[in-house]
Parts: C-alpha cells; sequence; structure tokens
C-alpha cells in the first residue's frame, strides 16, 4: 500500500514537471506570436516572406526576409552535410574499431570540444578560418556561408558523435557475436546489423545536431558576414535570421515596425524548426522500421 502511494507521488511529480515545461513553451509562443502579429497589420504575409530586400530602417522601410531564410537553410543544410558523416564515422571508429587506449584519449576530446562556448568557436572563426579562406581560395572575404557552415559542423560533430555512439554501444552483444558467428567480416556487421540495429539513435543525434545549427545565433553573427542578400555562392556572406535577430533587436525601437518584423523573423524560425523537427521524426521513424525489417 505504502508504496502504491510512493509510486503516485512520483508519477505525479514528472506528470507536474512535464506540465510545467509544456505550460513554458506554450507561453514563449503565445508570447512571440502576439509581438510578431502585429507586423502584418502594414506589411503582406506574401511581401515579408518572398521579399528579396531588408532595409527595415529605410523610408519606406523594406521587410523582405526571404535572403534571411534562405541563408539560414543553406548554412544548416552545408553544416550538416559535413558534421553528420564526421560524427557518425568517428562514433563507428570510436566504438567499434579504436582501442580503448585510444578510445581514452580520443573521447574526452570530444566531450570537451561539445563544451566550448559558441563565441570561442566563432572567435576561432573569425582569426583563423576567415583569414585562411580568404587566402587559400582566394575570396574577397573570408565572412561567408562556407566559414559558417564549418564552425557550425564544428559544433554540432560532439554532440553527433556521443549520442550516436552511445547507441552503437547500447546494441546488444548478442547480434554482433551471431553475425560473427554466421561467417560475416567485420566490417559487414557493422554495416549490415550494429548501423540498422542503431539507427534510431543516429538520427536523434543527427536530429540533435542540425537543431543546435539552425539555431545557433553567436557563430553566425560572427563568421557569416552579415549581408542580407541570396548567396550565389559557398563563398558569399549570408545573414540568417538568428543574426538578424540578435544583431538589431538591441537598438530597435520598442512598438514599431521594424521591433514587429523580428519578432516576425524568430516566429517563422519557430515554424522552420518546428516542421525541421516533424520531418526528422518521420525519417527516424521510417529509418526505425527499415532497421527492425533488416535485422
Amino acid at each position: 500500500m505504502r508504496r502504491s502511494v510512493k509510486e503516485k507521488y512520483i508519477q505525479g511529480a514528472f506528470f507536474t514537471v512535464a506540465l510545467v515545461s509544456i505550460l513554458i513553451l506554450g507561453l514563449i509562443c503565445l508570447f512571440l506570436f502576439l509581438e510578431g502579429l502585429p507586423l502584418f497589420r502594414t506589411s503582406s504575409v506574401g511581401g515579408f516572406l518572398l521579399g528579396r530586400e531588408w532595409y527595415p530602417t529605410y523610408d519606406p522601410p523594406s521587410f523582405g526576409i526571404l535572403p534571411l531564410i534562405v541563408a539560414s537553410i543553406l548554412v544548416t543544410l552545408l553544416s550538416s552535410l559535413i558534421a553528420i558523416p564526421l560524427g557518425v564515422m568517428t562514433a563507428i571508429y570510436l566504438a567499434e574499431i579504436a582501442t580503448p587506449r585510444v578510445r581514452g584519449l580520443v573521447k574526452p576530446v570530444i566531450e570537451l570540444l561539445a563544451a566550448l562556448p559558441s563565441v570561442v568557436i566563432g572567435f576561432f572563426g573569425m582569426v583563423v578560418v576567415a583569414p585562411f579562406l580568404q587566402d587559400y581560395f582566394d575570396v574577397w572575404v573570408g565572412f561567408n556561408l562556407f566559414n559558417a557552415a564549418l564552425m557550425l559542423a564544428f559544433m554540432s560533430v560532439p554532440t553527433i558523435c556521443s549520442i550516436s555512439e552511445d547507441a552503437i554501444f547500447s546494441v546488444p552483444r548478442e547480434l554482433k557475436e551471431a553475425s560473427l558467428a554466421l561467417g560475416s567480416t567485420h566490417w559487414q556487421t557493422i554495416y549490415r546489423v550494429i548501423i540498422p540495429a542503431s539507427i534510431t539513435g543516429i538520427s536523434t543525434a543527427t536530429i540533435l545536431g542540425m537543431s543546435r545549427a539552425i539555431g545557433e545565433t553567436m557563430v553566425v553573427l560572427m563568421v557569416a558576414g552579415g549581408a542580407a542578400a541570396i548567396p550565389t555562392s559557398i563563398f558569399d556572406p549570408v545573414r540568417p535570421m538568428p543574426a538578424s535577430i540578435a544583431a538589431e533587436m538591441g537598438e530597435t525601437p520598442y512598438g514599431s515596425d521594424h521591433y514587429f518584423a523580428l519578432f516576425a523573423i524568430g516566429m517563422v524560425l519557430f515554424m522552420l524548426t518546428l516542421l525541421f523537427n516533424i520531418v526528422a521524426d518521420y525519417i527516424a521513424e521510417k529509418n526505425k522500421q527499415i532497421g527492425s525489417a533488416t535485422l
């Protein structure tokens, strides 16, 4: 009887914490939409989303955020193309190939990279990567889309690697031994057994890594270049949506159209992130079913 009451209290505590989390998220969304929707009293939704000019201080102002949307998507995609293979391959190496001594040396370094503040990574991109890109690739400015993607990938790799490694370690040992007993090589076991069995965890790691990239502010503010224009090359300066909000919110008059426009950008960023997570969850679930069928 006492145990049953204790379990009910524990369940109630967990339910309360979950409810508070959902409530806080709901209040944040409500505040965001209440501050962003007033912009559309004076600007059209189509002009805001598809406009190519972002000149909020002009007279009359222009609130077109298509270059900002394109910049956010391109930076996230390019950083993911770099970070996902590196993170997953590093996780496979540490979990299945590296010796315990090598793993003991590399694992703490990866965890240390995950703890680096974003401003430190931004300084590295400014001081080291930007001059290197400018000199080696002979581009006119080192603060560009490629620089931002590299730094975001640098931030995402530790997250992807750590979670993917945990997922690979969670694969039952019996599956590996059964594969080897049937005559498969180590590489065949990794490819045909371990990766399909851990695909859900690897997909989750990928989702978290890309989510960090699409919402990162400080790095893109420091190294992306800050040009609100649609890029024609990966070496063109860009301005993703989080960078615009961070750069302009501090000097924007409260209640002005510019103020409302920045909150409207936050609305668009929220919707894009929500859409991205829905698609990513669908892909993860699909991969889970494929992995189960393969096994």
